[in-house]
């Protein structure tokens, strides 16, 4: 079933055009992750599916039926933004229990979805807090929490974990998979953090000036890129391009693409490894900087066809002055054209 089904939408602030004829449609269950850089259009279009924003153009349907003129109360979702927006002068539980009150919900079975929601998210003991008496996850919990309780079609969240530090993240990332597993309900996210994307989604949607570039899994969009903006936008440390004529390979105006982890690093002496007889690409340069990071290497260094990084397993004693042979299957490699559109093999 389709739970989201998106026909042409556009939407214009003034001469400013900040989504144009996006068209998608997400399955029941689904989660999918809006991607994109900052300004490209992936927080208006979810306003324009919550309501919060109209859309100028296009059509919405929510469980197959239009809801372009619903007002956001009456859309079936629940929206979980990136400040909170928690009441300050509520309880956790005034906090909670604020929505069904407006809906007229009977006192029991507000007392009954708190307790729900609040077991789900550990936050049992907290419901007689103020947010001021609250850590950031604390809060982010409990603005989850106040989605949950409203039991939407769809859950929208807006970039909900960009307030927190790193280790806050990567926890709060679990406990939202974790709530999907549970929940089974179709959950919409925006991040510009394209780990997120990859580590929550079952489909991500990458945007770029308003328009969809891309849609699919994950690893299809990592293994299988459309065009050198999405395969750029997905991988850390992200892919490297040379021009193809630098390394004697392609037509002028391509572009090859290769991730730094399949770039092997010798020494200037050498001439790089041929893999199972297939060809390797060659190029010579100089380490200007190294990142250890304990579990992995990242050399970066300078070469005639540009900088390149690499990503090499476990702890590396390159160390910045050194000269390098750098090297890479053909078949490891993308190519792009003159107009940044993937080329297929054998095309």
């Amino acid at each position: 079933m389709t739970a989201l089904r998106l026909t042409g939408i556009s939407k214009a602030f003034g001469a400013v055009t900040v989504l144009q004829d996006v068209d998608l449609a997400v399955d029941a269950g689904e989660f999918v992750v809006f991607v994109g850089p900052s300004g490209c259009g992936k927080s208006t279009l979810l306003r324009v599916i919550a309501g919060l924003e109209d859309a100028t153009s296009g059509a919405i349907e929510i469980n197959g039926e239009r809801v372009d003129d619903t007002p956001p109360a009456k859309r079936g979702t629940a929206m979980v933004f990136q400040s909170y927006a928690l009441y300050p002068h509520l309880s956790v539980r005034g906090n909670l229990a604020l929505a069904l009150k407006q809906e007229r919900q009977p006192k029991d079975e507000i007392d009954r979805r708190i307790l729900e929601a609040s077991r789900m998210l550990s936050i049992e003991d907290l419901l007689e807090r103020r947010p001021a008496e609250l850590s950031g996850g604390q809060r982010q919990r409990v603005a989850i929490g106040r989605a949950i309780v409203r039991k939407p079609e769809l859950f929208l969240f807006d970039e909900p974990l960009s307030n927190l530090d790193a280790a806050l993240r990567m926890n709060t990332r679990v406990e939202i998979a974790n709530l999907h597993r549970q929940l089974s309900t179709t959950m919409i996210y925006v991040t510009h953090d394209q780990t997120e994307a990859m580590t929550l989604a079952d489909r991500i949607v990458v945007l770029r000036d308003g328009r969809v570039e891309q849609v699919g899994s994950p690893m299809e969009l990592y293994n299988d890129p459309a065009n050198r903006f999405v395969a750029g936008f997905l991988g850390a440390p992200p892919m490297n391009f040379l021009a193809a004529g630098a390394i004697g390979r392609g037509e002028s105006g391509q572009t090859i693409g290769i991730r730094p982890e399949h770039i092997r690093l010798g020494t200037a002496e050498s001439s790089g490894i041929e893999g199972e007889g297939r060809p390797t690409g060659f190029i010579e340069g100089r380490v200007i900087h190294v990142e250890m990071l304990g579990a992995d290497t990242n050399v970066i260094a300078d070469t005639l066809a540009g900088r390149l990084t690499v990503r090499i397993m476990g702890q590396h004693v390159a160390k910045p002055g050194d000269e390098v042979s750098l090297s890479f299957d053909s078949a490891d490699s993308f190519l792009f054209d003159h107009k940044d559109q993937r080329i297929e093999p054998g095309q």
